[in-house]
């Protein structure tokens, strides 16, 4: 195998891919673990924001709060969650919403202006809208995040009505179905999948002595 493909293999093994969504609770609660966990294992994180709405629809499902039955017991244990991982959490007003703007912007950081800028947007997007309600559906309210990230509000807003990150977002989810991924957040870990924040101490001791799914 040529010296070029062996880097190339190891790379893509040291990655944990972490598939998000910004109006996802337990994609907020995750992205607060994920890096010190991958850290911790001398691995690195590659952030895929996405829609879950897609993925619903992919596999014919519909987002947990639109099923009676589980309504009330989802928006508990999301907070409960999140009180149990140590972090702040308030149930936004409205929930779920599109975040397909917020999606765009990290997308446009990501490709074209820093991984590292990308991956503080949607720490402080998932964070905003949990702890805070910040509703990022809404134009004004996005811009004025924007603001706070050190980012130039207007080049921001271009980005999220760029036909380029519109269909760079597309390809995301498009890839994202392609390797299975149905949820959020999801996460790919040396090829095997690993879905939900609850499965933490799973892929922490896949990390620590690889595969154990055959034992």
């Amino acid at each position: 195998m040529p010296i070029d493909d062996v880097s190339a293999l190891r790379s893509q093994r040291s990655a944990l891919q972490f598939f998000f969504d910004f109006s996802s609770p337990y994609s907020y609660i995750a992205s607060e673990w994920i890096e010190a966990v991958a850290a911790r294992h001398g691995r690195h994180v590659q952030w895929q924001a996405m829609l879950l709405g897609v993925t619903f629809q992919a596999a014919e499902l519909k987002p947990p709060v639109a099923y009676p039955l589980k309504r009330e017991y989802v928006l508990r244990d999301f907070e409960r969650s999140a009180h149990f991982a140590g972090l702040p959490y308030r149930q936004p007003e409205k929930f779920p919403i599109p975040t397909q703007n917020a999606a765009r912007v990290f997308w446009w950081l990501n490709d074209s202006v820093d991984g590292a800028r990308a991956v503080a947007w949607a720490r402080a997007g998932l964070r905003a809208y949990f702890t805070r309600g910040v509703p990022l559906n809404d134009a004004a309210a996005l811009r004025e995040l924007a603001s706070e990230q050190g980012l130039d509000a207007d080049a921001a807003e271009a980005a999220w009505s760029d036909e380029r990150w519109k269909q760079r977002l597309k390809q995301a989810n498009e890839e994202a179905l392609a390797r299975g991924v149905f949820g959020a957040p999801f996460f790919i870990v040396d090829g095997e999948p690993f879905w939900g924040n609850d499965r933490q101490a799973q892929i922490e001791r896949w990390l620590a002595s690889g595969p154990f799914t055959r034992l």
